[in-house]
């Protein structure tokens, strides 16, 4: 077979994992440690601690190109003091170095900051927040465990406004137990009214060790029908695309110019450094993911934070390449696929795709392969499986 296997680039990206949080949400299945509503990084001796053993980690990382993108996920990264971020921005300039003009994310959650956190933020660097907000109704935020309320919601907008930082994103979930039709259309209304440049919106997943994991199983009341997910996925790609908002992504919207470039680092399936408990990362053809418990985590790090892995088998790069990539609006690069992975394998591709192409799920536009909008993403998950069980 005409294959090829493509050589490594460097990364200039990376994943920073802050995993506290002040309660676990009742879907979330993330590495967190919670601290309550009390402790932030000012006051907690474990925050402190595992900043300082973050910064190490980042010590202990071979040199690259400077950063383009950084991303602090978690968690809840606004629970870290302004002091805190920089000296693990400090650390990240000293050892593999930030570029001029990089995009700097950051998510933050509703009442877990103030004006003068969210000012301290974007005064060393951060140039994008993402907002947890998940919705607007006060019930479904208690139903889905959030730790805040509406108003907390409002509050953290007007604060986000008034520091000026130029990104701003903003998280809904679609599919949470109770939630109307009625309701989604209002939580995405009142999220356009917020002005984001850029909206996600992710449906709700029922994974096993989660709170909704021993209370629901996919399919159970109140959790809503799978035909009304359906319809949410539509009506928010309508209202938000109406809006003037490009659907970009499968789950993600933005303003013309203001996709998240970080994102597009692993939809496009390039390398990324991952840092902190429970980060993944791949350099050098190589994924490894940290321990995701504390005590396992500092262990690892004790022990030289050794990344002891395979490099990833061609045809798990051409998998990955396709799952990732196809979740873009764009697609993937059909003379990317070809130089990358041969001409014959790019025929199997296609042999395995036809029904789908005769459907309308996945179109070839120019050279660029992709699934359509929205028949293809609602779809995607029977494209990608297929995809799997052929080509794996």
């Amino acid at each position: 077979m005409n294959q090829k296997v493509n050589v490594p680039e460097m990364a200039s990206a990376a994943y920073v994992h802050i995993p506290f949080c002040r309660r676990r949400c009742f879907y979330c299945d993330f590495p967190v440690s919670v601290v309550g509503d009390r402790l932030r990084g000012e006051t907690s001796g474990t925050i402190s601690q595992y900043v300082e053993a973050l910064c190490r980690e980042i010590a202990m990382t071979p040199t690259g190109q400077p950063l383009k993108t950084i991303f602090f996920g978690g968690g809840t990264p606004s629970l870290l003091s302004t002091k805190q971020l920089q000296q693990i921005l400090a650390t990240l300039e000293k050892h593999l170095g930030i570029a001029a003009g990089a995009e700097i994310s950051m998510e933050v959650d509703p009442g877990t900051f103030d004006l003068a956190h969210i000012s301290g933020y974007s005064s060393v660097g951060v140039n994008r927040v993402s907002l947890g907000v998940q919705a607007f109704q006060a019930e479904l935020l208690q139903f889905a465990g959030r730790s805040h309320s509406v108003v907390d919601i409002f509050t953290s907008v007007e604060l986000i406004h008034q520091v000026e930082i130029s990104e701003f994103s903003l998280d809904l979930i679609s599919g949470l137990p109770h939630q109307s039709l009625e309701q989604w259309q209002d939580s995405l209304d009142q999220a356009v009214a917020m002005m984001p440049t850029h909206i996600s919106i992710y449906d709700l997943t029922i994974e096993p060790g989660t709170a909704f994991g021993r209370y629901y199983k996919p399919g159970d009341q109140p959790l809503p029908t799978d035909e009304t997910t359906v319809k949410m996925y539509q009506m928010g790609q309508k209202v938000l695309t109406d809006a003037g908002y490009e659907h970009y992504e499968i789950s993600n919207y933005a303003r013309p110019g203001h996709q998240c470039q970080h994102n597009r680092v692993y939809w496009e399936n390039r390398p990324y450094y991952g840092f902190g408990m429970g980060a993944a990362s791949y350099i050098d053809g190589k994924r490894f993911t940290r321990p995701r418990k504390t005590k396992e985590y500092y262990r690892w790090l004790d022990s030289g934070g050794i990344i002891d892995c395979e490099v990833t088998p061609p045809e798990e790069v051409l998998l990955e390449t396709l799952m990732l990539g196809l979740r873009l609006a764009e697609g993937v690069s059909l003379s990317m696929l070809v130089g990358k992975f041969g001409e014959d394998q790019v025929k199997e591709i296609y042999k395995c795709l036809q029904p789908y192409l005769d459907k309308g799920w996945v179109e070839v536009i120019g050279e660029r392969l992709r699934l359509s909008d929205p028949q293809g993403f609602l779809f995607s998950n029977v494209v990608l499986a297929d995809l799997f069980e052929q080509l794996g």
